[in-house]
């Protein structure tokens, strides 16, 4: 089977998420989270990309990621998941795979789904009755975005910034939101999206993809669409890869 083409774009926030080799632990201690983070802030800088959420789960992460060039997040995500995996290898005493394929993405709407999409990723220790609170959970960007602490791997994105006229207020803001449930259809678009590698957004932001990656957007789903499950009819060569990596929630 012919793999999915990654759409990438320069500027536009992707979710991505990386699964262990099914659905295996790959965070093992306290100390392997240390690592991964610090291996990832290293691979933001490198690659020109601002890291906005994340969370850190037992087998998987989430990290949502806008890249300055189209091909930053594959390069971050092999430099980040080659890194790991050698180090796991090393500490453990293990060998063979440790990711479940390549790494799922997807390009989110920054003006309709970007915030939820925040929410899904810091709420998933809560959605996986781990903790009660995103607060009591220790690996996930919520301590900074919702509650001020400092982290060097987080850049707020523009719409969290448009919360509100200074960082008191948009956290204020921010931790508002948490006091409802995220809406099912945002959820349900947010794990579609990303598992079948399609934008997750309104029909003016699936045509601005289209017109400047020169694609035809699929459905993802079965039916007498030309387009195939999860994939894209190519009109033209565009600056899309297909690299290693990984699964989601």
């Amino acid at each position: 089977m012919a793999r999915t083409q990654r759409l990438n774009l320069p500027g536009v926030p992707q979710h991505v998420v990386q699964r262990g080799n099914n659905r295996q632990a790959c965070f093992f201690n306290d100390s392997d989270c240390v690592f991964y983070l610090k291996t990832l802030l290293e691979a933001c800088q490198k690659h020109q990309c601002a890291l906005h959420a994340f969370v850190l789960m037992t087998n998987h992460a989430h990290l949502l990621i806008t890249p300055q060039e189209g091909d930053g997040v594959s390069r971050l995500m092999m430099d980040l998941g080659r890194t790991y995996v050698r180090y796991v290898n090393n500490i453990y005493h293990r060998t063979g795979t440790l990711w479940e394929g390549r790494f799922k993405s997807s390009m989110v709407d920054s003006t309709r789904y970007l915030i939820p999409c925040y929410r899904y990723i810091e709420l998933n220790p809560v959605r996986a009755n781990m903790v009660r609170f995103p607060a009591e959970y220790a690996w996930s960007s919520y301590h900074a975005n919702a509650l001020g602490e400092q982290c060097e791997l987080i850049t707020p994105h523009e719409r969290w910034l448009a919360l509100g006229r200074n960082d008191k207020d948009r956290r204020r803001a921010y931790l508002d939101l948490f006091t409802e449930s995220l809406d099912p259809k945002s959820v349900e678009d947010i794990r579609f999206g990303v598992s079948k590698g399609l934008p997750v957004g309104g029909q003016n932001f699936k045509r601005m993809i289209e017109t400047k990656l020169q694609i035809r957007l699929g459905t993802g789903k079965r039916g007498r669409r030309r387009a195939k499950w999860g994939q894209v009819q190519l009109i033209k060569e565009s600056p899309i890869d297909s690299d290693l990596t990984q699964l989601i929630d």
